[in-house]
């Protein structure tokens, strides 16, 4: 079974395939994922990989935290399940009326 691994500290112009080929180093991946800004487009600085094994994602963590992108120490370790965000209100001015009568 594939263990995910979470990348941080990416240098803004890193790909998928750059991550493929750097985590493909040290064993099989079974995917990336940077994470991009829904409005800007750019990247957040951070994504994911799947290993294809719990040995390949340790020899990875011990092989790549703090180890240098392109002048950034990267920050590698398991990741963790996302935390449960409230709903949000689908209508676009949500909270405005309140917003307005405590002002």
């Amino acid at each position: 079974m594939g263990k995910k691994l979470y990348v941080g500290n990416l240098p803004f112009n890193t790909n998928d395939q750059d991550l493929a080929e750097i985590f493909g180093q040290v064993g099989q991946v079974r995917s990336t994922k940077i994470i991009f800004d829904r409005e800007s487009g750019r990247s957040k600085g951070f994504g994911f990989v799947e290993m294809s094994s719990e040995e390949e994602a340790v020899h990875a963590i011990s092989q790549f935290n703090g180890a240098q992108l392109n002048g950034r120490p990267l920050t590698v370790n398991e990741a963790r399940p996302m935390s449960p965000r409230p709903p949000t209100d689908p209508t676009p001015d949500s909270g405005l009326q309140d917003r307005a009568q405590r002002w």
